[in-house]
Formats: C-alpha cells, structure tokens, sequence
C-alpha cells in the first residue's frame, strides 16, 4: 500500500516519511517594484534541461524533474522525480512579459502586475471637519 514504509519503518526518525510529505517545493510570493515575484527553492537543477514554466491565463506552473544520479543500495532522503506547482497569478498576462531567472538553487519568476484603473467618473470627497461652520438656511 505505501512502498516507503515499510524503509521508513527500520530507519532512525528523521522526519515523517516520504508519502506523508508529498512531491513539493516551497514557494515565496511577493510584490516588488510592481511586479508579483514568485521565488521556488529547487537546489540541484539544472535550469535548463530540468526545469519547466508555463502560463495559462492567471495559472503559472512550474515544473521540475530531478533524476537520481546512482542506483546502489544506500539511504537517501533526497527527492527525486517530477515536481509540480501552480500559482495563480494576480491578473492575466502575456507569456512574454514574464521573466525568470535561477541562482544558488532558486527560481525567480517576475511577473508584471498591471496598473489597477478605476472605470467611470471619479467623485470628489469633501471633508466637513476641515469646512468653516455655517449657520443653517433661516426660512422666514
């Protein structure tokens, strides 16, 4: 049923094991400089042949595979596989205007975040505390 435990089992805790865990990468997400960064902790890739970003719409997927490099017997708790996630984004965009780049183990997607304009009439707002007070209308 779980193909990982019966490993896990017989060896010293180190954290839960490996089917509780999930194929996943962290992610952070911020906006800078009005533009919505997305940044994965992916170490070990190479970003060109391991390494995969679409864009649909407002859905950015990252994806990436990491091969194992030896097949003996030994313990590893290294992941290795196919890695996915989804983000999505704050507004539809054109694939050309997102940007990545990989340093020191880490993606960085950078994608413009486009000015919020109101439609319609803008009405201005008074404010009564900053007015003189006037006497009310006398009808007579």
């Amino acid at each position: 049923m779980f193909p990982d435990l019966a490993g896990w089992l017989e060896s010293p805790w180190t954290g839960p094991p490996p089917f509780l865990t999930g194929q996943a990468f962290r992610l952070e997400e911020a906006i800078r400089d009005n533009r919505y960064v997305i940044r994965a902790e992916l170490p070990g890739l190479d970003p060109e042949n391991d390494i995969e970003l679409a864009v649909d719409g407002r859905i950015l997927t990252i994806r990436a595979e990491r091969c194992q490099q030896d097949n003996g017997p030994y313990r590893s708790e290294f992941r290795y596989g196919s890695l996915a996630r989804t983000v999505r984004l704050p507004a539809s965009v054109d694939a050309e205007d997102i940007t990545a780049r990989y340093e020191n183990g880490v993606l960085e997607v950078s994608v413009p975040v486009p000015e919020v304009r109101l439609k319609g009439t803008r009405i201005p707002i008074e404010d009564a505390a900053a007015m003189p007070e006037q006497p009310p209308d006398q009808a007579g």
